[in-house]
């Protein structure tokens, strides 16, 4: 009987560890970006990677967002057009994270790194 009950404890403590373990909801996945455009003009963004790719997302409507667009991590360059205003942010990407690129009514840029695993 008590080797029963430590057997089963013991398999109640492996499941348990499993199940912790495999809490995350992102496996290594490539970081990925998007535009989300609440103002009044037509926004668009080049990804420039450390591995010399370029990733576009082009043309996004006022009162629309694009689709996410996935890139290699490391270190990542951000050009984001909006008319004729120009802002360059260079942020190090990592795994599982997006890249949340916000434009107000006022027609202000901001930006939002989250990890996906949050």
């Amino acid at each position: 009987m008590k080797a029963f009950r430590l057997l089963l404890t013991m398999a109640v403590a492996v499941v348990l560890m499993v199940g912790m373990s495999s809490c995350n909801k992102c496996d290594n996945e490539n970081p990925r970006a998007r535009v989300i455009n609440h103002g009044s003009l037509v926004a668009s963004v080049q990804i420039k990677t450390s591995n010399g790719n370029t990733e576009n997302i082009n043309n996004v409507m006022p009162n629309t967002s694009s689709d996410t667009r996935s890139y290699a991590k490391g270190l990542v360059t951000f050009t984001i057009t909006l008319d004729k205003t120009e802002l360059v942010e260079t942020v190090q990407m990592d795994s599982c994270y997006e890249y949340d690129i916000v434009i107000d009514a006022n027609n202000s840029i901001s930006t939002v790194s989250r990890d996906l695993n949050d």
